[in-house]
């Protein structure tokens, strides 16, 4: 039922949006809003006040797109890796299937609103689908990304064992409940001559090589669960004599310094190749399997994107991939758990007024 509502809701959208030019009753250009009252005209100004201090670029290198919406067809697919390395030698490597949809988004400035329909349980032939989702904010000066996922269905063991008898394995595993919550925002240094959005967000065009380092605030919320009691026998021994109860859990909460740079590569008409990496220093609290022992320690996480984008005014298509990576160190233990996104779009910018 609510999936109906969605969809008639959606429908009548798009269609007062397709008819806004025939009836001329609404106008979403920014002089007509501003008409509508006192709030609405408010809005504006800020909207226009914001744009002039956040979002001013040097022409010579950015330019904006001169279209106001944008349309896209686009497939996601993402998997999760997890690695421990533990105080006898013993490593386990798991990584998971990847998690796909493909849906379509409608974006008016900075405002979007999409559907995907999750399709990995075509292809494995059973339910198998994790969540992950993802808010950003990007303008010249600065950017902020809201992010989180969670897989608690399944992985597959790779690797397990000590060096010299370390085993390849394909087997899978299903005592996994991870999640991750986390916030960053930072500040690019030459604003006036690199965009991030013209590579990773289709709204801007990067006519001239450019790069910029920039400096911000990260914040990672881990919650880990694996129930290692659900391993194939032959393979508990392996696992460290402190780990009798065959749990481990892992909270911990993460506070960092981000220091990132960003380069994009014009090297041809209408392409564009970008890269960004920002490693992350800081400090965690936290504890494993015992909240009785929970203490401070230093923090290390890493993100890294990079994208492969071309324009052809008012069409664009791109090839994006982004890695996030966190490390949780001990004297006993050290885990890393990180996240791959790979996404293809193909889309359509557009004015109705």
């Amino acid at each position: 039922m609510r999936m109906i509502i969605f969809k008639r809701i959606v429908l009548i959208i798009l269609v007062s949006i397709c008819t806004i030019n025939e009836t001329s009753a609404i106008s979403l250009a920014l002089d007509s809003v501003a008409e509508w009252g006192k709030f609405p005209k408010f809005c504006i100004d800020v909207y226009r006040w914001g744009d002039r201090t956040f979002n001013t670029y040097d022409s010579t290198y950015v330019e904006g797109t001169g279209k106001k919406f944008n349309i896209k067809l686009k497939t996601d697919s993402w998997l999760d890796f997890y690695e421990f390395d533990l105080k006898n030698n013993t490593q386990i490597r798991m990584v998971s299937n990847p998690n796909t949809s493909v849906g379509v988004s409608l974006t008016y400035l900075a405002v979007s609103a999409g559907y995907d329909i999750n399709i990995s349980n075509i292809f494995h032939g059973k339910e198998d689908v994790r969540k992950k989702w993802n808010f950003q904010f990007n303008c010249a000066l600065f950017a902020a990304d809201l992010y989180f996922s969670n897989n608690n269905v399944s992985t597959k063991i790779t690797k397990f064992g000590k060096p010299g008898s370390r085993l390849e394995l394909d087997v899978p595993f299903t005592g996994i409940d991870n999640s991750t919550f986390g916030a960053d925002i930072y500040y690019f240094l030459n604003h006036k001559k690199y965009s991030q959005a013209a590579a990773f967000g289709y709204s801007k065009l990067q006519r001239k090589s450019a790069g910029s380092f920039y400096v911000g605030i990260s914040l990672t919320f881990q919650d880990v669960n694996f129930d290692f009691s659900e391993l194939p026998e032959d393979l508990k021994g392996y696992l460290p004599p402190d780990w009798k109860s065959e749990q481990y859990v892992l909270q911990s909460n993460n506070y960092g310094l981000m220091i990132g740079y960003g380069y994009n590569y014009a090297f041809a008409k209408r392409w564009l190749f970008g890269f960004s990496i920002a490693p992350t220093f800081g400090f965690r609290y936290g504890y494993v399997n015992t909240l009785e022992d929970s203490n401070y320690g230093f923090s290390l996480s890493n993100k890294a994107k990079i994208a492969l984008i071309y324009n052809r005014n008012p069409w664009f298509a791109g090839l994006i991939g982004k890695q996030s990576l966190n490390l949780y160190a001990e004297k006993r233990h050290t885990f890393i758990s990180s996240v791959l996104n790979f996404e293809a779009a193909f889309g359509f910018r557009f004015n109705i007024w």
